[in-house]
This record gives structure tokens, C-alpha cells and sequence, in this order.
């Protein structure tokens, strides 16, 4: 009776093992797939590091090259010293627009802040805050008698 009872223990054992094999094949085929899976993953991610490093890099040494290109230093612009500058120099805002380039209504917009100059205009703005009311009043003879030889009654 022994030998049955022992036979029939190690026969449950076995198939119970046969059984849980069957059910834990696919487990251990799906985790052996997602460590590749992994790897992989890792493998890109270092790749992608290198490259962001190279980026990285490049971008750095144009970001030293580029002060040295750029013609000029950079110019701010605020609408509240605008205004200043064009009732300092004693003219209109169409008078501005002239000596600038523009409209008058550019003048207005940018003065209440309604739009911003360009990088040429702000050239021009820069260059306009080292004169005089004279120097001012001269530039916007000298362009209109340039432009209109209609000849005007001053």
C-alpha cells in the first residue's frame, strides 16, 4: 500500500508540474521577449543621448560664432521711451514716420503698443536717438525736397 500511496503522489506531482509548465511557458516567453524588447530600448535611448550631445555641442559652439556675425548689438525697443524720443526731437508722428521710413499710423501703433518695428526700422530708431531737434528739422527738409520738387511755400 506504500508503494501505491507513493506512486500516486509522484504521479500528481508530476502532472501538476506538467501543468503549471504548460501555464508558465508563455509567461516566460513573453518576459524573455520584453527583455529583448529592453535592450533594445536601451540601446536607442544611448543613441539618442549621443546625438542630443552632438546637437548639443554644435549648437554651442554656433551660439560663440553667432555674436560675432550679427551685424550690430541688439537693440531694445520700448514704446513708452519711443514716444519720449519723437516729443524730445519735437515732431509729429508722421514727421517720425518720414525721418524712419514708415507710416505715420506705424508711429501711433508702435507708440501704443499696438505693434513692434522691425530689426531695419529699429536701426533707424537707434540711429535717430542721437540728434537734435536741428539735425531732425534738417533730415526732414533734406528728404522732402528730395522726394518733391513740387516747390513749397515755407
Amino acid at each position: 500500500m506504500a508503494d501505491i500511496a507513493g506512486l500516486l503522489k509522484s504521479e500528481i506531482t508530476r502532472l501538476s508540474n506538467k501543468v503549471a509548465r504548460q501555464h508558465f511557458a508563455p509567461l516566460r516567453a513573453a518576459a524573455t521577449a520584453q527583455r529583448h524588447q529592453i535592450a533594445e530600448l536601451k540601446r536607442q535611448v544611448a543613441a539618442l543621448e549621443k546625438q542630443i550631445g552632438a546637437v548639443q555641442r554644435r549648437s554651442k559652439s554656433e551660439a560663440a560664432a553667432k555674436p560675432e556675425s550679427e551685424e550690430g548689438p541688439n537693440i531694445r525697443f520700448v514704446a513708452k521711451g519711443f514716444r519720449t524720443l519723437r516729443e524730445r526731437l519735437g515732431l509729429t508722428a508722421d514727421e517720425m514716420g518720414q525721418l524712419i521710413g514708415v507710416s505715420g499710423q506705424s508711429v501711433y501703433n508702435w507708440e501704443h503698443e499696438k505693434a513692434r518695428p522691425r530689426a531695419r526700422q529699429l536701426a533707424a530708431i537707434a540711429e535717430l536717438r542721437g540728434i537734435g531737434k536741428k539735425e531732425a528739422r534738417a533730415r526732414l527738409e533734406a528728404g522732402a525736397s528730395g522726394t518733391s520738387k513740387t516747390g513749397s511755400d515755407d
